[in-house]
């Protein structure tokens, strides 16, 4: 199948759907107090704009977003890299990484309560956490899996030092696996902001949590596709700087 017939597959299912889901409500099969009819959530949309609210709200998640996944992702890829290169350090830690991981970001919030407030940076610390371990255990696997006789070779050049080798050896040659655990962290980022934000923070979370109590369920689907395409966005970009940081392979 062709690139163009994919995409004409896919669109034409999307509109199935958006119709199907259109005539059930219509029919009366679904109350519309469950579920908004899709030819509504451009003129809620809309109004949000015109109002002002759906730029705010966004501008707010976007900067805990930002925060939290500068954070997480910088932290997560050292503390990876540095536990597959120094045995020592990673058998010091190992313990503590496996009770820490299992431990979801939301059973922090009441930690980033006691301890930030109800303020920004706690819903970054939470977002935070959340891309810290997908970085994390992404790096660890991609130095670990780097072929050792690229070690051997380096050294046989003089460059025996762990230090001289990572930034000739190591990260060029775990790149692909930290690129993609970066990118899996921007998608679980997303998923960490609306519930870093429901206790109270204002963004994209807080509005979705104020419309559900109204039953306003078109404005919460108005904001789900708002993080939809925000992450579709951010993806893609990030796919095209992976592309250049990766364009010496083989393709």
């Amino acid at each position: 199948m062709s690139q163009r017939q994919r995409l004409l597959a896919s669109a034409t299912g999307l509109t199935a759907f958006l119709l199907i889901w259109e005539l059930v409500l219509r029919s009366g099969l679904l109350p519309g107090t469950l579920v908004p009819l899709p030819s509504s959530i451009p003129l809620v949309l809309v109004a949000e704009i015109r109002d002002g609210v759906w730029q705010a709200m966004v501008v707010s998640s976007f900067r805990h977003y930002a925060i939290g996944m500068a954070l997480g992702s910088s932290l997560g890829v050292v503390v990876g890299v540095a536990a597959a290169l120094l045995p020592l350090f990673n058998a010091l830690h190992a313990w503590l990484a496996r009770l820490l991981r299992p431990i979801p970001p939301l059973a922090w919030i009441p930690f980033a309560i006691i301890w930030f407030g109800i303020t920004p940076t706690a819903a970054a610390f939470i977002i935070s956490i959340g891309v810290f371990w997908i970085n994390y255990f992404a790096s660890y696997s991609a130095v670990q899996a780097i072929d050792p006789g690229l070690d051997e070779v380096a050294a046989a050049f003089g460059q025996d030092r762990v230090d001289r080798r990572l930034f000739k050896v190591t990260l060029p040659a775990a790149a692909p696996g930290i690129l993609g655990g970066l990118r899996a962290g921007l998608g679980q980022g997303w998923m960490t902001v609306v519930a870093a934000e429901l206790f109270g923070i204002t963004g994209i979370g807080q509005r979705m949590m104020e419309a559900s109590s109204l039953l306003a369920t078109d404005i919460v689907v108005v904001y789900m596709l708002t993080i939809a395409a925000l992450y579709a966005v951010i993806d893609a970009l990030f796919v095209v700087l992976q592309r250049r940081l990766l364009r010496w392979q083989p393709q």
